[in-house]
């Protein structure tokens, strides 16, 4: 019988996406004036575009604290983070590429990528306030019998300013908004996502 957590399987993990990967489909697609997932708008295109120019910048200035370095270096068995995301997402670009450092710090830790609109099973059992919110990672030991934590799909004061646009957008268009949200992003420069990171990560880590 084949080892799983809900609907995310050993089978899911070995055809997941690399890093790597994932932004090679996204260049490719782009290539043929497509995007992730069904909806190949202009709106979507620009947004893809825009977030491949988002990760290249990250990738080059994320920063990783000591205390998480230490923290990650400090994990002693093995774990799977999965990350559900598309490519059209102007979150997941934001804090994919912090993540990514994180696991590149730890062979211990095997980080892969799925398409949400491809595994609607996987992220309907990881719903926030009951919509398809993305980015999504769930960490989970490598037998995939325990999972260990789950996060995002952004930063608290993040998702602060997306719920309080939906309350009351006081005449902005989404687009000014995405503005505003982009902006905190490039002033926080990932210290929240670190600081909601470390001690999710601290609690797997057997003393």
């Amino acid at each position: 019988m084949q080892p799983h957590l809900g609907s995310i399987t050993l089978d899911l993990i070995n055809h997941a996406m690399t890093y790597g990967a994932y932004r090679e489909l996204i260049d490719k697609l782009l290539l043929e004036n497509k995007t992730t997932g069904s909806n190949h708008s202009e709106a979507y295109l620009d947004y893809t575009r825009m977030n491949v120019q988002r990760m290249a910048r990250w990738d080059k200035t994320a920063k990783v604290s000591d205390t998480m370095r230490d923290a990650v270096e400090a994990i002693t068995e093995d774990q799977i983070w999965l990350v559900i995301t598309e490519a059209w997402c102007g979150d997941a670009a934001q804090n994919i590429p912090y993540i990514v450092k994180l696991a590149d710090l730890s062979s211990r830790i095997q980080l892969r990528f799925i398409l949400r609109d491809e595994h609607p099973e996987v992220m309907d059992d990881y719903l926030t306030h009951g919509t398809r919110s993305i980015p999504k990672m769930v960490a989970m030991t490598a037998d995939l019998t325990c999972e260990l934590f789950t996060w995002g799909p952004r930063p608290a004061s993040a998702h602060e300013l997306v719920l309080e646009y939906k309350r009351d957008s006081k005449g902005k268009s989404y687009k000014e908004f995405s503005e505003t949200l982009h902006l905190w992003y490039a002033r926080n420069k990932n210290q929240e996502l670190e600081s909601e990171l470390l001690p999710l990560i601290q609690s797997t880590v057997i003393s």
